[in-house]
């Protein structure tokens, strides 16, 4: 079998790309597996993943038979985009193996669809549980705060003077850009 091995790395761990070239190396030499290409990749935006698309138009091409990554997130951008990439790979019967998850589309009959989506609804959470840590530590670093911010209760003053004055909610809520019912649960009623 036909193989391309796939790495991925974003500009601040780019050193991990040797390390997942080994282990998708090793990977197809205990299957017996011939390594045709391998793909080494760096960035985190759209435009990044150019090199992704010349193997899938490679795969195309009947010139690979599978591809090797070492975990779902050095593949895809979204659950979207991994399924709609998954999918191109299936229609032209190109396999495709993600060594962490122990996702295997390579062998016939395959996996059950139940186990794929399992894996990527996984993979799904995953993605956002790196995201909102790192979106945190970036807070953090800069000294600010993170989570959803304090808007009504810094406000209160005002909200009570204005009604004091005979506005009604909904009204105090369109001034300020509030939520009307934040301003009835500040209020009391």
């Amino acid at each position: 079998m036909r193989i391309a091995c796939y790495a991925k790395a974003s500009k601040l761990d780019r050193k991990t790309l040797s390390a997942q070239m080994e282990e998708m190396k090793a990977y197809a030499k205990k299957r017996g597996w011939r390594i045709v290409a391998e793909v080494k990749e760096i960035g985190r935006d759209a435009k990044s993943y150019k090199k992704r698309q010349e193997l899938i138009n490679t795969a195309m091409r009947g010139e690979i038979d599978s591809i090797i990554v070492c975990r779902l997130d050095r593949w895809g951008r979204s659950i979207v985009d991994l399924i709609a990439s998954l999918n191109s790979l299936c229609e032209i019967d190109v396999g495709f193996v993600s060594i962490k998850e122990s996702l295997d589309l390579t062998s016939l009959p395959g996996p059950k669809p139940a186990q794929i989506f399992n894996t990527l609804a996984n993979f799904e959470l995953e993605v956002a549980s790196i995201n909102i840590k790192s979106g945190i530590a970036v807070a953090r670093k800069k000294g600010g705060s993170h989570g959803r911010p304090i808007t009504v209760a810094n406000q209160k003053d005002q909200i009570e003077r204005l009604f004091k004055k005979g506005i009604s909610k909904s009204e105090i809520a369109r001034m300020l850009n509030i939520g009307r019912t934040s301003v009835r649960r500040l209020l009391g009623s």
